[in-house]
């Protein structure tokens, strides 16, 4: 039985919450698929071959979108609280980074499978290819992405959702003025430390 004094929030209510997440999980990412398409057709303009890739960058960004949502609820252990904000941004993007290039090299070995003899054949020639850059170019592209969105992410959790775009949207302030948002122009200051004496 169910005691809180908070209602639960009904079955609409958190499927509208969790479409909306997906949806700007998957409009950031895809903005930043967009510059990847947008430099992968001038490279493909200047020998008169069009981009044919929509509907995987589409698909992309939604699992990608997905996958950051769900793995941002997942704790790195212990260190995570006891370690600065940037070590989390830096450690979950250099693991999220390395997702991204195993689930890239496998669908090269699934997609190259049959030219090489089997799908982990495949893979490794894909990671050994040099002139396949356009993996590695992938791979950077959504690693910045991956960036973005777990420093945004930190930046949520610390200031409340939507204060960086308050912050963004109001005037600057004048020199030598600060103004902090409005969830911490609520909260008392922290007490100050004692100063150790010699």
């Amino acid at each position: 039985m169910h005691t809180d004094s908070h209602p639960r929030p009904s079955f609409a209510a958190k499927l509208k919450h969790e479409l909306q997440a997906v949806a700007v999980a998957t409009l950031f990412f895809g903005r930043w698929l967009g510059v990847l398409v947008l430099l992968k057709t001038l490279i493909l303009a200047e020998y008169q071959i069009g981009f044919v890739g929509w509907s995987r960058v589409l698909g992309g960004a939604l699992i990608l979108g997905k996958v950051a949502l769900l793995l941002e609820h997942v704790s790195l252990g212990a260190w995570e609280h006891r370690w600065s904000a940037w070590a989390s941004v830096l450690v979950r993007t250099a693991l999220y980074s390395l997702g991204v290039l195993l689930v890239l090299l496998l669908e090269h070995g699934i997609r190259e499978r049959h030219e090489h003899g089997g799908v982990v054949a495949a893979a490794v020639a894909g990671f050994r290819d040099t002139s396949d850059l356009h993996l590695l170019l992938n791979t950077l592209v959504v690693s910045g992405a991956l960036l973005a969105y777990n420093a945004v992410s930190v930046i949520r959790r610390h200031l409340g959702p939507f204060a960086l775009l308050r912050m963004f949207r109001s005037p600057l302030p004048r020199e030598g003025q600060t103004r902090q948002p409005a969830e911490l122009a609520d909260r008392e200051p922290p007490p100050p430390q004692p100063v150790p004496r010699r």
